[in-house]
């Protein structure tokens, strides 16, 4: 069977919209696919497995939803990297490295999250290197939620801010990184997200890259069958 790809919801309670799109999605997909794949930015912000808001809640009902039919793998981006093994286990989903290879329908495809590919954005590789480092995370969880909720906000308008002053160019990909990871990975196929710019790019007239979009416009997919690697897109 085949297999979808999806990243950068960023799924927040204050636009249930894109959550109703996933649910939707979730149910018209799981009876067709083998695996569902989200590669990162499921939500604008996860500040802990214990966050038993509301919105949290849904989500976990939503992805829930979907494991009786076929088989959910998230991978960290660098919105959800405090995702943990509890909220795998409430929605049956698997915890996935960043990258992976997988088999589907025969291809060899290899998916990351995308961000470890922008290596010109030097500031950001770095604070990318302490997020996900297990001492920093050991200390932001200790803190409180709602401590954890007023530095995820400042972080976030943090984030708009230092983006709104770098060049396009910077916070995009550097081939000569994408192709280094394809070959280690024997890979011909790679599909990753967190540019926000979707679209199908040849490498070295051999390796393809698929880039998901965010679901702002329009929710976006990668789908994986025997024939090819297609990007849809939807309304949300």
């Amino acid at each position: 069977m085949s297999a979808i790809c999806i990243s950068d919801l960023h799924l927040d309670a204050t636009v249930p919209k894109r959550l109703d799109a996933l649910n939707n999605l979730l149910v018209l997909e799981s009876e067709k696919v083998e695996a569902i794949y989200v590669l990162g930015d499921l939500v604008e912000a996860w500040v802990g497995d214990d966050d038993d808001s509301q919105f949290a809640d849904e989500l976990r009902t939503t992805l829930a939803g979907c494991m009786q039919h076929t088989a959910l793998y998230l991978m960290h981006g660098n919105r959800d990297f405090l995702i943990g093994t509890k909220f795998a286990n409430d929605t049956g989903a698997c915890l996935i490295d960043d990258p992976v290879t997988v088999e589907v329908e025969g291809r060899r495809v290899l998916l990351a999250h995308g961000d470890a590919f922008c290596t010109k954005d030097e500031p950001y590789q770095q604070m990318r290197k302490l997020f996900r480092s297990a001492d920093w995370q050991r200390d932001i969880l200790s803190r409180s939620l709602q401590e954890r909720i007023d530095l995820a906000n400042e972080m976030r308008e943090q984030s708009r801010q230092t983006n709104a002053n770098k060049s396009q160019n910077i916070m995009d990909v550097t081939d000569e990184v994408v192709l280094s990871v394809m070959q280690e990975n024997a890979c011909d196929e790679l599909v990753h997200g967190h540019t926000h710019r979707p679209g199908i790019h040849r490498l070295d007239n051999v390796k393809t890259r698929y880039v998901l979009g965010d679901w702002n416009r329009c929710g976006w997919l990668a789908r994986i069958e025997d024939s090819g690697i297609n990007l849809e897109c939807f309304s949300v």
